[in-house]
């Protein structure tokens, strides 16, 4: 019967051992994990960006620009923030056959959240465009 104390506190520390696992240290999942993550969402949003009717003559190709991940420490819920920033180039052909082109950039904040497991997309204003000399 003795031994079998023993084993409980070797048994507890195992177990908290495994749960940290995949735990960063701010409570939530490390690094590698949510910046996959928040790739998959950038290749979402392209494969979403890139679906256009076909009816409108427009082509619209968005190159992924960059995937960020910031640290937020004193947030337990949120201790992840997030940035995809995209290029996106519009063409369009015009009736005497030139090919009209625009270039945009985009870009969409998220934060992780520990009580959902997922990324959140956070309201960002839109930067105004610069007027045409």
């Amino acid at each position: 019967m003795k031994h079998r104390f023993l084993a409980w506190p070797a048994l507890v520390l195992g177990l908290a051992a495994v749960a940290a696992c995949g735990k960063g240290k701010l409570g939530g999942p490390q690094r590698d994990v949510v910046l996959a993550l928040l790739n998959q969402e950038a290749q979402s949003l392209k494969q979403d960006g890139e679906r256009v009717n076909p009816e409108f003559g427009v082509k619209s190709t968005w190159n992924i620009e960059g995937v960020e991940v910031r640290e937020q420490p004193n947030d337990a819920d949120r201790p992840w923030a997030g940035t995809i920033r995209f290029k996106i180039v519009s063409q369009m052909k015009e009736v005497d056959g030139s090919t009209l082109s625009d270039v945009t950039e985009k870009r969409f904040d998220y934060v992780y959240t520990t009580t959902l497991n997922k990324w959140i997309i956070q309201y960002t204003p839109p930067t105004p465009r610069p007027k045409a000399p």
